[in-house]
Parts: structure tokens; sequence; C-alpha cells
């Protein structure tokens, strides 16, 4: 199977140089802070989405992996769906109370 990574090569179109290769630029990800110092701040939403309710967890500061995780666990202790995107957590309903709770009881500030 053929590797296309050619297009993640943003801005190259083409090089005379034959020993050309090109650099990946990556950002590179930010330390997670811990808990205590997180200030995390929990809202609901709905623009863009149809009227539907959607609960916003904003202000984590870290690696998108420990994101990840705490969004996995926000999910199974709401019961509902939800994702990553953007750096920002995104459960599916109103559940700013489970979340605040929950976030509360890890350790995290939020308001």
């Amino acid at each position: 199977m053929k590797k296309n990574d050619w297009k993640k090569r943003e801005g190259v179109v083409y090089s005379t140089d034959q020993n050309f290769t090109f650099q990946y630029g990556g950002a590179e990800e930010q330390e997670t802070i811990s808990k205590d110092k997180q200030q995390l701040r929990v809202f609901l939403d709905t623009s863009g989405r149809a009227g539907k309710q959607v609960t916003l967890i904003k202000g984590f500061v870290g690696a998108l992996q420990d994101l990840e995780s705490l969004s996995k666990k926000l999910k199974a202790y709401c019961g509902t769906g939800g994702s990553v995107k953007d750096g920002e957590i995104l459960i599916q309903g109103d559940q700013r109370e489970k979340a605040k709770a929950f976030l509360l009881k890890e350790g995290y500030r939020c308001r």
C-alpha cells in the first residue's frame, strides 16, 4: 500500500533541487500542568449545532493525549457521547452540573 504523505506538505509546489527533502514542521505540544493549576470553564452552547445543546469545557492546558483521556472519563461519568475538537471537550446535552461535579472531584478548578 502506497503511503501518500505528499498531502501533508503545505506550501511546497515543486523543487528543482535533487537533494531536497521536505521538513515537516509540527507544533510541539505543551506540557500538561497540574490539576490544581488548571482553570477550566464549563458552559452550555447551542450555536452552530442546529439548536442542539452541547456542554463545552474550555481552558485545558496540556497534551492532546491527556485531554482525550479526561474527555473519555467525563463521557463515561455523564453517560453520553462527545468529542475533543480544537482543544475543547464537547459533551452531548446539558451536562454542566455533572461535568462540574466530576471535575471538582478529580481535583480540577472550574467555574
